[in-house]
């Protein structure tokens, strides 16, 4: 061990033994604070359950290193990208309250999606990499990516313009809250972040959302606009578990659970790049080819299996974390095993079911604001994918591809997919799972491929979905 810390020379130490303990614990803690602000905004956002999501990330960070042999210093947390399919699987209800109903067909959807990575996993084992990735180009995942972001936009502004409830009057009449206050809010988290992720220094700049959250919740409160009844009723001490969430609730409707996994299971493309942009990104902080070794075999599959997991029982999909490798940067500490902390630190924190109600109390202006970047900024990353590896426009295949990608998801989406009828299963294609599927398809078929890549020199691919 010491003589792969001599090996890295300046680029950082690699043994925690040199920490010692107390600092160790730290850098863990750290790590997890990092993660924790993006990690919880997914269930905030699609109705899953904070707690589960806390708890399945750390379970699912300990799964991922226990298959890369404890090799890759990194952090799994919530993904962004499937955000799209939760919003068509499972919507929240107009009270804004979670779409139980629907939740387990969702997850039985990302633990396909799970399996997907695995399947994957074992055609780079047996074909190789380059062979496997000349069928997800980022002419292909570029577009998607982009679709992603469009077709969730919507949702973000409505939130943030949606009237707040303040009480009922003897008549049984709903009041509302100013609009305006609704602004105040959003505005205040906005500036924040933008702030301080343009002007942040340290790990300020790693955690931009949880800063704008914060400050803005504070002006929630000055204005009134918090409800606090949710926290007073939760319990101190509780399992982040809820079986009304699990996935298994999903095969009581055969229609509704195969409709579920074909727009869920796409979306793993976009996740499988950003999978290897970051292992790739973690490799070129700590000064090693994580590609090459522990494999991207296994990767994929700690990655994968890691989803499965966290959907069975009611988890969002992970993904690896662009912010922990922002950490990484800052220490020079690349010790696998200081991320295996972090998730001990975040699966104890999911048993304070008070922490849970407190997340859940932040105001839909709050979250209307932080999707209304994270939205823009996943179809900007899809730009940002297809211009750093150089797609050619100047060439009609790529051009065809993604205009029949990008026209196929918006337009398909606008009329609720495509419904047909297998026997007595009615089945409905989303317009992001007919854009992938055509997508692949016209880039399969139509000649002139020019993609290329190399498990000796592999290259970031550009998506990140963490902001």
């Amino acid at each position: 061990m010491k003589k792969e810390s001599a090996q890295l020379g300046n680029e950082g130490i690699y043994d925690v033994k040199q920490l010692g303990l107390p600092r160790t614990l730290l850098l863990g803690l750290q790590h997890m604070f990092a993660m924790f602000g993006a990690t919880v905004l997914v269930p905030i956002i699609t109705g899953l359950d904070v707690a589960t999501t806390l708890l399945m990330a750390g379970l699912g960070t300990l799964l991922f290193h226990l298959i890369t042999g404890g090799k890759v210093p990194a952090f799994l947390g919530s993904s962004f990208a499937f955000l799209g399919g939760y919003a068509a699987v499972c919507p929240k209800l107009e009270d804004g309250s979670p779409n139980t109903e629907m939740i387990p067909y969702a997850c039985l959807g990302v633990f396909v999606a799970g399996l997907v990575y695995a399947l994957v996993a074992l055609l780079v084992k047996v074909l190789g990499v380059s062979r496997v990735m000349r069928f997800f180009p980022p002419v292909v995942t570029g577009p998607i990516i982009i679709s992603i972001g469009l077709i969730l936009a919507p949702s973000a502004v409505n939130n943030i313009v949606t009237p707040i409830a303040s009480g009922t009057l003897a008549d049984g009449t709903q009041t509302f809250h100013p609009v305006g206050f609704n602004w105040i809010v959003a505005l205040s988290a906005l500036l924040i972040i933008v702030i301080f992720n343009i002007w942040g220094k340290g790990m300020a700049k790693i955690v931009p959302i949880v800063i704008g959250i914060v400050v803005s919740y504070l002006v929630a409160v000055v204005l009134g606009i918090v409800d606090f009844t949710a926290v007073k009723q939760a319990d101190i001490i509780g399992l982040p578990l809820h079986s009304e969430q699990f996935m298994f609730g999903a095969f009581k409707d055969g229609s509704k659970a195969i409709s579920a996994i074909i727009t869920m299971a796409p979306i793993s493309l976009a996740t499988m790049m950003e999978h290897i942009g970051d292992i790739s990104a973690i490799g070129a902080t700590a000064g090693r080819n994580y590609i090459a070794k522990p494999g991207l075999h296994r990767t994929l599959l700690g990655d994968g299996l890691a989803t499965s997991f966290a959907a069975m029982f009611g988890g969002p999909a992970n993904t690896t974390y662009g912010e922990n490798t922002g950490v990484l940067a800052l220490t020079k500490v690349f010790d696998p095993r200081v991320m295996q902390i972090a998730a001990v630190f975040a699966i104890l924190l999911s048993f304070f079911p008070k922490f849970s109600a407190a997340i859940s109390t932040i105001p839909a202006p709050i979250i209307g604001v932080i999707s209304f970047i994270l939205y823009g900024m996943i179809s900007a990353i899809g730009v940002r994918n297809v211009v750093e590896n150089q797609v050619d426009f100047t060439k009609s295949r790529n051009l065809i591809i993604a205009a029949v990608i990008l026209v196929s998801a918006l337009g398909f989406n606008g009329i609720g997919g495509v419904s047909f009828t297998i026997g007595s299963t009615t089945i409905t294609l989303s317009g992001l799972a007919i854009a992938a599927i055509v997508g692949i398809l016209l880039n399969a078929l139509l000649p002139g491929k020019d993609y290329n890549f190399s498990e000796a020199d592999p290259k970031e691919t550009g998506v990140n979905f963490e902001i």
